[in-house]
């Protein structure tokens, strides 16, 4: 009897053990699985009827643009993708955009995705020269860079030493680790690979944006966390002209520039992408078919240099030749109203997705800008953008957070740039993921040392399909 009872006790303890070490391993399995459950959340299944295609998806993961699935494909070129049978054709519907599949995208799990888009509301329609957005083609994977780029983008230091001081040193550990709030639905990408352009090339058509604004740098130059992007520039431009989009040059302060290199970086764009047909050109007042330039802080060289080329009576002036160009500067503080118009800029934007952050930026200042233009000639392009947060690359800035709050921010921005009438208007950004504008998918995504923000309950594409639908409000004025 006594041996009895000492072996229910055992039994009852090795039982209990058992129980533990199963609870234990699940509960690492469940962290291991979190962005597959994230990712994977839904059920769907296509029924053709005649001329539609229907789409079935759990409710709390409705997506309304684009859908995404876990499913292993093989790697295949950019090439035998784009020549692959077409899908999304053969159900008849009409306008229907072709299946895309997602090349090698490497997290955590070391999973392969396939992303198709589908359209399901009503038809995109043709974009829209007059939309803008700035775009970033400083990202990098081992896969095709060598390495990792601006996605491991290190804490940056702040410029007191006592603040300075009460941030860490730390760099982002890609690929489930990255420099940004958010976390792309695409992963740690490259912006070289042709597939992710491909991509995203189709997003901003189906947005409606008609103009891709290329962060540009001359030739063997780029930012400290990137390599050339004008090497990049080729792709863009031949997966622009697949979509009917267009290519603008975003010139970045680079290292001397001036009016002096900035003639000569001109006469190498215009020779070199000057005759493509993805290549924007655009008319204003008496300007026909002309390119369209802007140039990020041109603040920084004087008004009379920039008027040795941009003004008629120039010594080296470039106007009335085929280096000239609408160039369109920026403006951040009041005092750059001046040095804009006394440069002889064709215009001026205001590129910060930050309300208050500066004077242009300032929404309530746009009506006045708007009255300096007109009386002035120029053409104001206002920017706009769903959101500011940079916290993982300037941990010290948090007073310069503005909250996306499910689309408000985004809605005030595009309804106060509207208010004026604006012949153009740029959206801040497609992909600046360091300071959380951009409007490119991003999904839910938990790690070991945070959680990444997300767009809440209307999902990764939401503000693609925003932006379709301000757009579409654009093109009814």
């Amino acid at each position: 009897m006594k041996l009895s009872k000492r072996s229910a006790k055992f039994l009852k303890l090795c039982l209990f053990i058992c129980l533990c070490g199963s609870i234990f391993y699940g509960f690492i399995l469940m962290n291991k699985a979190q962005d597959l459950q994230d990712l994977t959340g839904y059920r769907r299944s296509y029924i053709q009827y005649p001329g539609k295609l229907q789409l079935e998806i759990l409710p709390r993961n409705i997506v309304p643009a684009f859908v995404q699935r876990l499913k292993q494909v093989n790697t295949v070129s950019t090439k035998s993708i784009l020549n692959q049978s077409k899908t999304v054709s053969e159900t008849e519907v009409k306008n229907e955009m072709p299946i895309i599949r997602k090349p090698e995208h490497r997290n955590s799990l070391k999973t392969n995705f396939s992303v198709e888009l589908l359209q399901l509301q009503t038809e995109t329609g043709p974009p829209n020269y007059n939309v803008h957005a700035f775009y970033y083609p400083w990202y990098g994977s081992p896969e095709h860079d060598g390495q990792y780029l601006h996605w491991n983008h290190p804490y940056i230091r702040h410029w007191n030493k006592k603040e300075a001081q009460k941030w860490p040193n730390y760099t982002h550990m890609p690929p489930d680790d990255v420099g940004s709030n958010f976390y792309p639905l695409l992963g740690a990408y490259s912006s070289r690979d042709a597939e992710i352009i491909d991509y995203h090339m189709q997003m901003m058509k189906y947005a409606r944006i008609g103009v891709i604004v290329v962060s540009w740098y001359p030739p063997g130059d780029a930012d400290n966390q990137g390599r050339e992007p004008d090497s990049v520039m080729p792709l863009l431009l031949a997966a622009a002209s697949r979509y009917e989009l267009k290519i603008a040059i975003h010139v970045e302060p680079y290292s001397g520039r001036n009016h002096v290199t900035m003639k000569k970086n001109l006469e190498y764009i215009i020779r070199k992408y000057g005759n493509h047909s993805a290549f924007y050109r655009t008319n204003y007042r008496d300007k026909k078919n002309l390119p369209l330039i802007y140039i990020y802080d041109s603040y920084l060289v004087e008004s009379y240099d920039w008027a040795s080329i941009l003004t008629k009576n120039g010594k080296e002036s470039i106007r009335n030749t085929e280096l000239d160009c609408i160039f369109i500067g920026l403006l951040v503080e009041h005092m750059h109203r001046d040095h804009v118009f006394e440069s002889g800029f064709d215009g001026f934007y205001t590129y910060f997705a930050t309300n208050m952050f500066t004077y242009g930026s300032t929404w309530k200042n746009w009506p006045l800008l708007a009255q300096f233009a007109q009386s002035k000639g120029l053409l104001f392009i206002p920017s706009i953008g769903p959101g500011y947060i940079d916290t993982e690359v300037r941990p010290w800035n948090g007073g310069n957070t503005r909250k996306r709050l499910e689309g408000k921010y985004y809605n005030e921005a595009f309804s106060n740039a509207l208010s004026i009438g604006p012949h153009m208007i740029s959206i801040t950004s497609f992909n600046e993921w360091h300071e959380g504008t951009q409007i490119e998918p991003a999904v839910n995504k938990k790690i070991k040392v945070r959680r990444y923000e997300d767009y809440g309950t209307k999902g990764p594409n939401f503000y693609l399909d925003l932006t379709k639908t301000w757009v579409n409000k654009m093109m009814q004025k």
